[in-house]
């Protein structure tokens, strides 16, 4: 403020969009301005530039001022260590358990063994009815621990209603994980619901029955895709518990949510907001008073990396940050090396925290709904709300959630989707820092506990089939790559070899050779960098005296125009299995190719081919998928 209380902007004219353009154009110099919009997998548009939304509401949510309920993941197969490990959480700053039972929703290959014995070891000295949240991820391999853990409170005298328990009923998503079901969705319904009612009468409040949108989120799917089958399943479970003589206004609060987080903040944060906007426009339509849906997040499996596994930390606070701020009522952490198996005491702490430090440090749970009038915010959301309800029309004309996955209406466009997906990984549009982007072939093994899964015996007959939905982890193809690396290196003691053929310079080659490092490190393949030379019979000696099986040129278009092919034919006749060029093709393509240029390497080039290739060169070789 400046002298009578006068904005100091006051003194300037507000900045038009229109000038903004003019502006931008004149730096396009005749390109088309559609370079700058983005577009999400769904197709919305990114665009450069929003204007302030004008009377934007704040999209309700959390209570305001109340922060989400930091849970923390249990899932070690041994109960009493996973006691010790949940009574540690929870003197540490965590406020709930989220209990992951073998063969349930996002287990990942742990997971607590679902009887009575295991559960009351898991529970020992945890004191249910003093505010902690207890949410179960089960299936229905495992359904039976929700009737466990409810006879153990009935056992210890603790009232019901005074324990915070979501049960996270939901066998829509095991069928749509498994690709089948033995039973038809009107065979399902009654024991859901029976045991619903069962828990309700018991005075239980809820909610007891979830739609969980990893199921689409882990598989590759979408924005759109995760939303609007969240709002099938949930609808779903809605109508069937009505159908056993619930009253609606009671089974409003039987159902809940659980979506994905990841580290696209703006779209995490849009996604979470539209979930809650278009509840709301659903229970109007049942003709009921909107009630804040409660929105557990778990952060995003897919983006879990096994390479450079730290570098999770950083996803993590950045999708914890994001559900955060958009409203969720609880969050967990999946611990950096879940993908490696299952987390030490280090990485528990680390997801823990995660969440303390937004909370109690960076305060973010202080403003509700801070993103409220943001245009680019604002802007995604409106569009996802209206591209979700139209896929959710889609799945109701066909008959439901259950109809709908067994027509594959769900899978075929989650298929499309994570095609897209993927050929951007290989590409590296889409970049994973630590495994496609800035590899370090040289990193400690993270460290994890170890422990034998518990395996449960498969559930009913695969009467029912349909196409599977089945996760996956962005990262999983370069990854192959680096595995094919480290066994090279334990049988024999080395590596895989590129060596950078410089070519002039440092002010020629150093960004190409940066670049080409980076590039064939993503697939394990160490490169060794030449000193810069302009004589093709001595870069032929450097690269013999290396002991590397390939060779990439690297410098300047100007340099390659006068010596790029002299200096392939001396690499080829010095043995090299394959000459690469950093560097896009031009015209000089078939005399390079001629000259023994294998391939070139350049951004946004399919690094995972180029990569294969190489190692099918240099003969190891399995296969990669």
């Amino acid at each position: 403020m400046t002298r009578n209380d006068v904005p100091q902007a006051a003194e300037f004219p507000e900045g038009q969009l229109e000038d903004w353009r003019k502006l931008v154009d004149g730096v396009l110099k005749g390109a088309p301005f559609e370079k700058l919009v983005g577009k999400t997998y769904d197709g919305l548009r990114i665009e450069p530039l929003y204007q302030r939304a004008k009377d934007a509401a704040p999209v309700v949510g959390r209570p305001p001022a109340t922060p989400w309920q930091i849970m923390q993941r249990v899932d070690h197969p041994d109960a009493a260590l996973a006691n010790a490990q949940a009574l540690t959480d929870l003197e540490s700053g965590a406020t709930g358990l989220a209990l992951v039972f073998a063969a349930g929703s996002g287990a990942h290959g742990f997971g607590l063994e679902p009887s009575a014995d295991a559960v009351a070891k898991v529970l020992k000295d945890i004191q249910l009815n003093a505010g902690i949240a207890i949410e179960l991820q089960v299936g229905p391999q495992s359904r039976m621990a929700a009737i466990h853990i409810a006879e153990y409170v009935k056992t210890r005298g603790i009232d019901p209603a005074a324990c915070d328990i979501r049960f996270g009923l939901d066998p829509l998503a095991a069928c749509a994980v498994w690709g089948h079901s033995p039973y038809t969705w009107c065979e399902i319904k009654p024991g859901v619901t029976s045991g619903i009612k069962g828990l309700a009468e018991l005075g239980f409040k809820g909610p007891f029955a979830s739609a969980d949108g990893r199921v689409i989120h882990d598989a590759g799917g979408s924005e759109v895709q995760e939303l609007a089958f969240v709002l099938a399943c949930n609808v779903a479970y809605l109508r069937a518990i009505e159908e056993a003589g619930v009253p609606l206004e009671q089974a409003q609060g039987m159902v809940y949510a659980r979506l994905a987080a990841d580290a696209d903040q703006f779209l995490t944060m849009a996604k979470f907001r539209a979930l809650r906007l278009l509840w709301a426009r659903i229970e109007q339509a049942c003709s009921l008073t909107p009630k804040p849906l409660f929105i557990a997040a778990d952060t995003a499996w897919r983006m879990l990396t096994q390479r450079d596994p730290y570098v999770n930390m950083l996803r993590a606070t950045m999708a914890t940050f994001a559900a955060g701020l958009a409203g969720a009522n609880a969050i967990t952490v999946l611990p950096h090396t879940l993908a490696l198996g299952l987390p030490d005491p280090f990485a528990r702490r680390v997801a823990r925290n995660t969440q303390l430090l937004l909370l109690e440090e960076s305060n973010l749970a202080k403003v509700s709904d801070p993103a409220a009038g943001s245009g680019g915010v604002e802007a995604l959301t409106s569009e996802l709300c209206d591209a979700v309800w139209a896929l959710f029309q889609e799945t109701e004309k066909a008959g439901g959630a259950f109809a709908a996955l067994q027509q594959g209406l769900f899978q075929d466009q989650v298929a499309v989707t994570r095609k897209a997906r993927e050929a951007n990984i290989a590409r590296r549009r889409d970049v994973l820092t630590g495994a496609s982007e800035f590899p370090n072939l040289h990193e400690a093994d993270a460290k994890v506990l170890e422990a034998t899964p518990i395996v449960l015996a498969p559930y009913g007959a695969e009467k029912f089939k349909f196409a599977s939905l089945s996760p996956m982890r962005l990262a999983a193809s370069f990854e192959q790559l680096r595995d094919k690396s480290d066994a090279k290196l334990k049988a024999g003691g080395a590596r895989p070899k590129v060596f950078l053929a410089n070519l002039g310079t440092p002010a020629d080659f150093t960004a190409r050779a940066t670049f080409a490092k980076s590039f064939f490190e993503a697939g394990g393949i160490e490169a060794l960098d030449g000193e810069g030379v302009a004589d093709a019979a001595k870069l032929a000696e450097a690269f013999k005296a290396s002991g590397a099986e390939l060779a990439c040129l690297c410098s300047s278009d100007k340099v390659y125009a006068g010596k790029a092919e002299a200096a392939a034919n001396a690499l080829r006749t010095a043995k090299a299995r394959a000459v690469y060029l950093a560097g896009r093709p031009t015209d000089a393509e078939a005399g390079l190719r001629a000259a023994g240029i294998t391939g070139f390497v350049f951004a946004s080039c399919d690094a995972l081919a180029v990569l294969d290739e190489a190692y099918q060169r240099i003969n190891v070789n399995e296969p990669h998928s």
